[in-house]
């Protein structure tokens, strides 16, 4: 079992640096069936189509977002991840009732995300991102 772990770390490890990189087929190759459930806002944002959409509405106002991994592990059929998410305003911010132009503000804030694998694969089936929507906002000094 603990090659299967070892195995499903790297894929999130994987799947984490291609999304820093916008290599978004190599990101969907990470996926059994591609699937975010966003847990602050309740979104879902299921199969290929779905999820490819949510990576371009979210990289237009942060095309530079990036990742640092501050923990991992494995426990079940899971890996959680915390980590610090990381981008710069650089395109339109859709909030509720306006849109904010780039400010080219940097932001930092802390998350944690669980990527659960179907028993026996090292494929993800679904990702579950962590965070406080406001978090960003926040960080941005951006008021709503």
């Amino acid at each position: 079992m603990e090659d299967l772990a070892e195995k499903r770390i790297q894929v999130v490890r994987d799947h984490m640096a291609l999304e820093c990189v916008h290599d978004w087929d190599a990101v969907i190759a990470t996926f059994q069936h591609p699937r975010y459930e966003m847990y602050g806002s309740g979104a879902v944002f299921d199969g290929e189509a779905a999820v490819r959409g949510y990576f371009a509405a979210s990289r237009t106002p942060f095309p530079d977002q990036g990742n640092e991994v501050i923990a991992i592990a494995h426990a079940g059929d899971t890996v959680l991840v915390e980590f610090w998410l990381t981008g710069t305003h650089l395109g339109p911010l859709k909030l509720p009732g306006r849109t904010v132009e780039a400010t080219g503000k940097a932001f930092r804030v802390r998350m944690a995300a669980s990527f659960e694998f179907a028993p026996g694969a090292d494929k993800i089936v679904c990702e579950r991102p962590y965070y406080d929507q406001m978090a960003v906002v926040r960080a941005l000094e951006l008021m709503v």
